[in-house]
């Protein structure tokens, strides 16, 4: 380790490295996936690292682990930043040191075992349904502690979920169906919950592909009813109507074929996800 790295302040060699970062060889690698980083994909590749470690183990010295991720110095300091804010790992200079996983809160070590998943058809099909396992829990917890305030944001963000039935963009109806789930599950009072949830579902949405209606009903009419549905399952929350609750989430499951797991190969393609 140098003295150089311990000061984390770029160098005249640091630039010539981010000039120079080395050719990609594979496929996945010609362009970050999704618009994001190569420091952030580094990130991710350590990351799943240490949730497969455990803590206070080595995973070696900094240029060890930068040689591992293909990229150059200036790049891995970014994302040893990364990996500092999100409490992956530690550092530790002199002999014997380098990076070492760092002790975690349960929540947050649950949260980096789900970076240790692939995108395989297996591991999407069982992370849907433990999702799909949590949604009545979410929502129950949201018809006992949601503020009328609460259910109105709710409501507001039915808006774009309608416009973009009006419009038939599947994409925009998707992304709108994302955001009202992540604020239902912010509303429950128990962390654990709440973090395993929104973590499923990212993972859900970055590796599933496509959407599937119900076998002949044309793809417009399918997000049309979904929408009704959560217009619905919102409305009983204002209500505190905990019957219709769990008469709609019963229906709302019946939405869960809806998910087709995509080639992980390919990350061209759009994550498109309805429950």
């Amino acid at each position: 380790m140098t003295a150089r790295e311990d000061r984390g302040r770029p160098t005249a060699k640091d630039a010539a490295d981010d000039r120079t970062d080395p050719p990609a060889l594979r496929r996945a690698d010609w362009a970050p996936a999704a618009g994001r980083s190569r420091a952030e994909l580094a990130a991710d590749q350590v990351a799943r690292l240490a949730a497969e470690a455990a803590p206070g183990s080595r995973l070696g010295t900094k240029d060890e682990l930068r040689a591992r991720c293909g990229i150059s110095v200036g790049t891995f300091n970014e994302t040893l930043r990364l990996l500092s804010a999100r409490g992956v790992v530690t550092s530790r200079p002199g002999p014997g040191g380098g990076l070492f996983v760092a002790e975690q809160a349960p929540v947050t070590r649950l949260a980096h075992a789900l970076l240790a998943l692939d995108a395989s058809a297996a591991d999407v099909t069982e992370a849907l349904r433990i999702r799909n396992a949590l949604e009545p829990l979410l929502w129950q917890d949201a018809l006992w502690h949601a503020s009328l305030a609460d259910v109105e944001h709710l409501r507001g963000l039915l808006v774009p979920m309608q416009s973009a039935v009006d419009s038939a963009d599947v994409d925009a109806f998707v992304r709108a169906n994302w955001r009202l789930h992540a604020q239902v599950a912010d509303l429950t009072p128990h962390t654990l919950l709440r973090s395993l949830y929104v973590h499923l579902l990212g993972f859900v949405e970055q590796h599933a592909l496509g959407v599937e209606p119900r076998p002949g009903v044309p793809l417009d009419e399918h997000i049309r009813d979904r929408c009704r549905l959560h217009a619905a399952l919102v409305d009983t929350l204002g209500k505190r109507d905990e019957e219709q609750l769990m008469r709609l989430l019963s229906e709302h499951d019946t939405g869960g074929g809806d998910h087709r797991p995509g080639d992980p190969c390919d990350r061209r393609k759009p994550a498109r996800v309805l429950h």
